[in-house]
Order: C-alpha cells, then sequence, then structure tokens
C-alpha cells in the first residue's frame, strides 16, 4: 500500500516545494501579487497581475511600469521584469494582451489592449501617473505603441525587447507613435531579425535603416551610446546582447537592460539595486519543480485508482509482442522519432489554411493539429507496409475514459489551487500550463475529440510497434526517446545553424520556437504513455490522459484569432 501512494505524496510534495518557491520569490521583501480583471475597450474584458512593492500607497505613490508578453504567451512569462521591478519599488502590471490568456477579444484587437491596460495603471492610487513606464516583448509591442498612442505625454519612457515599433500592423492594429525615451534590446542571435528590422542576423540591427532612421542617424548605430535627449524624452538607446529572442525575457542580459533603462527614466523606485542583480530564475525554477510534481501526481493518482473497486478490472500486466530490438524494431523506432519532426515544418506552413472559424478560434492550434492528424494518418498508412507481429491489447473504453478524466481533474485541481493561493502556474521558460477560464474550457471541449484521435493512433502504435517482453524501467527512457528524439536534432541544427551563421538553417523563426516545447511534452507523453500500458496492457487509458493534457495545455496557452465579436486581420488583405 505504501508504494501504492507513494508517487501520489512525491507529486504532491513537489508542487508544494514548488510553488511556495516561486510564491516567496515572486514577493520577496513584502511585494503583494493580485490578480486582477478590468475593462477593455469595446465590451472586452483584460487580465492582469498587479505587482506592488511594500510602502506603495494613495499617499506615497511608487513609479509603475506596464510589461506585456509577445505571441501566444501570458502574462507570466513577463515575470522576470515584473519580479526585478517590483523588488526594487516599481508597480507593475504585466497584462495578458487582447486574446491572450483571460483577455477577451482577438490578437491585435484594440490595440492589443494596450491603452485600456494603460488608463488602469494610472487609475491605481498607489500609482505615481507622473513616473510610468512601458515594456514589450516581441509582440508585447503593439500594447506599448497602442498604449504611447492613446496617451502621449501618460507616459516616460519604453524599453522594447526583440520588438520594434512597427510590430502592431502584422495584426492590423494602426497605432503609431514617437515612443519617449526608448531602449531597444535586441539579441544578436534573434530569430526575427529580418521581420522587425530587415536585416539577416540580429547581430546587424545597429545597420538597420529602419533602426538608424527612428534613431535620427544615417551611420550604424553605436551600442549603449544614449542618442537624443531624455529631458526631452528623445532620448534612443540599443542593447544586442548576444542572445535568441526567447532568451530575451528569460536572461539576466534581456532583462538587465530594461531595468537599468527604467531607473534612469523614472523616478522614486524605493529600493535601486544594481541591473544585473537578480533571483527571477529561482521563481521559475520552482514552477519547473512545480510542474514536474504535476506530472509524478497524475501517475500516482492513476496508480491510487487502480486500487479502487471498479477501476481494478483495467489491472493486467503488459504483453508486447517483440522479443528482441532487432532490425525491425529500430526501424520503427526510427520512424516514431523522425516522421514528426520531419515533417513538422513543412505541415505547420501548410496548417496556416486551417484558419480560425467558429468552434476552432486559435489560429496555432489549428495548425499543430493539422500536424498530428496528417501524422495519424502516416503512422496508419506505414502500419499498413510495415507488418509486424500484433500485441494482444485490452480495452474497457468506458472505464479508460473515467479513469483519464479523474486522473487529469486532479491534477487541474492542483493547479486551480496554488493559482488562487499564490498566483503561480506550471512552467519554465517557454513551457507554460494554465488554468482554464469558462470560455477557454469551451475551446477546449471542441479541440478534445481531435487531439484524442491523434493520441490513441499515435500511442498504440508506440506499444505496438517498439514494446518489448521482458523490458524493464528502460522501456521509459526508449519512449520518451521515441516521442521527442527527432525534434532534439531537429532544433539542434536549427540553432546550431542560428550561432555559427546567424540566421536559421529553416527560416521558420516562430514555428521552431514553438517547437522547443516538444521536447519536455512528447518525453511526458512517453512516459505517461509507458506508465499507463504498464499496468493495464492498454493504450487507451494512457492515449486519453495525453490528449486531455495536452488540449488543456495548448489552449490555455495560446492566443485567440476569432470570436464573434472581431473579424480576422490578414495582412495583406483588404
Amino acid at each position: 500500500m505504501r508504494k501504492t501512494w507513494l508517487p501520489f505524496a512525491v507529486g504532491v510534495l513537489l508542487i508544494l516545494a514548488g510553488s511556495l518557491l516561486a510564491h516567496a520569490i515572486q514577493t520577496t521583501g513584502g511585494v503583494t501579487v493580485e490578480d486582477v480583471r478590468f475593462p477593455g475597450d469595446k465590451g472586452t474584458t483584460l487580465s492582469a497581475l498587479v505587482y506592488t512593492p511594500p510602502g506603495a500607497s494613495a499617499t506615497k505613490p511608487a513609479p509603475a511600469v506596464l510589461v506585456s508578453h509577445g505571441y501566444i504567451n501570458t502574462r507570466e512569462m513577463q515575470s522576470a521584469f515584473a519580479i526585478e521591478l517590483a523588488r526594487r519599488g516599481f508597480v507593475v502590471l504585466a497584462i495578458d494582451q487582447s486574446g491572450h490568456g483571460y483577455s477577451t477579444g482577438i490578437v491585435g484587437s484594440n490595440d492589443f489592449g494596450g491603452p485600456a491596460a494603460l488608463r488602469y495603471l494610472k487609475s491605481l492610487p498607489q500609482v505615481d501617473r507622473g513616473n510610468i513606464g512601458l515594456e514589450g516583448h516581441s509582440l508585447g509591442g503593439g500594447p506599448v505603441v497602442g498604449a504611447a498612442a492613446s496617451d502621449p505625454d501618460g507616459y516616460r519612457s519604453a524599453v522594447l525587447e526583440g520588438s520594434t515599433p512597427a510590430i502592431g500592423a502584422v495584426f492590423g492594429s494602426q497605432a503609431k507613435a514617437e515612443l519617449r525615451n526608448l531602449a531597444l534590446v535586441f539579441g544578436g542571435y534573434d530569430e526575427f531579425a529580418p521581420l522587425m528590422w530587415q536585416v539577416e542576423r540580429g547581430s546587424d540591427v545597429a545597420k538597420s535603416k529602419a533602426l538608424q532612421a527612428l534613431f535620427g542617424t544615417t551611420a550604424p548605430v553605436v551600442e549603449g551610446r544614449v542618442y537624443g535627449d531624455l529631458k526631452a524624452g528623445t532620448a534612443r538607446v540599443l542593447y544586442n546582447p548576444a542572445i535568441t529572442h526567447p532568451w530575451e525575457h528569460f536572461s539576466v542580459a534581456g532583462v538587465a537592460p530594461a531595468v537599468d533603462w527604467f531607473q534612469q527614466t523614472l523616478d522614486g523606485e524605493a529600493n535601486p539595486l544594481p541591473p544585473t542583480e537578480q533571483i527571477w530564475i529561482w521563481k521559475e525554477v520552482g514552477t519547473l519543480i512545480a510542474f514536474a510534481g504535476l506530472v509524478v501526481l497524475l501517475l500516482g493518482t492513476f496508480q491510487l485508482l487502480l486500487a479502487a473497486p471498479w477501476f481494478s478490472g483495467l489491472v493486467q500486466p503488459a504483453a508486447p509482442a517483440a522479443e528482441t530490438r532487432d532490425r525491425r524494431w529500430w526501424m520503427a523506432f526510427v520512424l516514431t522519432a523522425s516522421i514528426p519532426a520531419i515533417t513538422y515544418l513543412p505541415l505547420m506552413f501548410v496548417g496556416q489554411a486551417f484558419l480560425p472559424i467558429p468552434g476552432f478560434p486559435q489560429w496555432v492550434t489549428n495548425q499543430l493539429l493539422v500536424w498530428a492528424l496528417a501524422n495519424a494518418v502516416i503512422t496508419l498508412l506505414l502500419g499498413l507496409v510495415l507488418k509486424s507481429a500484433k500485441p494482444a491489447f485490452a480495452t474497457d473504453w468506458l472505464k479508460s475514459a473515467a479513469i483519464a478524466v479523474a486522473t487529469v481533474a486532479v491534477g487541474y485541481a492542483s493547479l486551480a489551487l496554488v493559482d488562487a493561493l499564490w498566483h503561480v502556474d506550471y512552467r519554465f521558460w517557454v513551457l507554460g500550463l494554465k488554468p482554464l477560464d469558462g470560455l477557454h474550457l469551451t475551446y477546449a471541449l471542441a479541440y478534445l475529440p481531435l487531439w484524442t484521435a491523434f493520441f490513441l493512433v499515435a500511442l498504440r502504435a508506440l506499444h505496438a510497434n517498439l514494446g518489448r517482453k521482458g523490458e524493464g524501467k528502460g522501456q521509459y527512457l526508449t519512449a520518451a526517446l521515441a516521442m521527442c528524439l527527432g525534434f532534439i536534432v531537429l532544433l539542434s541544427l536549427q540553432y546550431a545553424s542560428l550561432f555559427a551563421t546567424g540566421v536559421l538553417a529553416i527560416d521558420q523563426p516562430l514555428n521552431t520556437i514553438i517547437g522547443i516545447q516538444f521536447v519536455p511534452l512528447l518525453a511526458i507523453v512517453g512516459v505517461i504513455a509507458v506508465f499507463t500500458y504498464r499496468r493495464t496492457n492498454s493504450y487507451v487509458p494512457g492515449a486519453l490522459i495525453c490528449a486531455l493534457f495536452i488540449t488543456w495545455y495548448v489552449v490555455s496557452g495560446t492566443a485567440t484569432h476569432w470570436s464573434p465579436d472581431f473579424q480576422l486581420p490578414i495582412p495583406g488583405r483588404g
């Protein structure tokens, strides 16, 4: 009995330890964190986290900064900036821009929510309205420009990380502003250099004609030199650290220039500190520990439920058909690992044709499903060609569905609890898992059958082709590698090219960055698949758990591009 409870108990302990560490870091020195909703424009609602330093009040207002994440991210992605600014004495409003997280509307609507967010920030009694800064990463430049255009005198300085003042036009925003006292942080290995500044490499940004025009010069911009006049609001400065686009909000080198610029351009922070003195990474360590705890909790919950009388009928030792790792086994392993990665970038490109529509409003989720379902078809066709011994799977659809829902429900409840108590979720860098609000739950229910179809095919093939009689716990590593090794190779090739030449081997920066998440997620899928199969001799419970988990993950962290109130803005179409 003790062994049965152990994974569940370990999962709970990891979640508690990680969440408490994350909470302690983001509230260091007496900072408070509040989850808020406030009115956006045209009937929308915006979501944000408010970080308030100790001592900031209506009688002693503090300088403040509005921060915004990039495309298909959420407010938590800016926690490095929020933590470092708040502990120095700045009030921080970290928003979910329109169509992201818990903010309604679609991507780009109402100037990305920037104007309404600035109005809300200025309405807070603890904010010094004469000392406000704006910061955005990547598409987060959209809310910054939108806010600045709506209230040109309502802020004192701005920081764009891996962005450009023209970024809003990508999703239809017409807002334009001569940003006051602007610091531009652009990585020397930024994958989006051609899109953002029309140069081939991030390290060439100083030579960008558009950047030179912004800085009022015809010569290459000198990094670290302040152009213009701070008092007049015309100052400009460039930082070009040797980092990638997703490192701009996840590195000391990316965060420090923003902290330094706001300490220079805003007055009244209570606790000035050196810009490189940063603690935010420990919050990420905490939420990573909690994420690992969630995976262990899911496994432990499944194991506990199998001991219940009604679910005990599912218990059956795995009975794979293969005896050894012969040539056919290795061929199956190579195909399992390689085909999803080989097809990923082409199918994500093709998947753009699956436009957002009612019921399926998330464009990136639609693209991912084109990739997933196409791979399911490929898997079925290969199964007809590559004849192999057929394992005798046990299948009880009703109990498998019930145990899958119950397992994921326990994991979901753990996240809802830590989010309510401590305003943290499960994440690390580009990996992030949030609770679903009611609107996103409806999206998830629509997408779930499609993800379920994919995982039923994928995990049946995984066990049929790679299961081996008498295999021990090494089966976990085998399955995890089979699921994610292809993406490790793909990303290694992409970033080896980027670091060697300054450009990606295949020019798909957004999908390459999205693909980083596939490594941990598919490894988790492999572990869940093996754990459930070894105890039930069935691929069905694991497939259903993974479908629920991945649907939840993707829908909660991906942007909305369609809603009844907005039409999709597509560049180049009138």
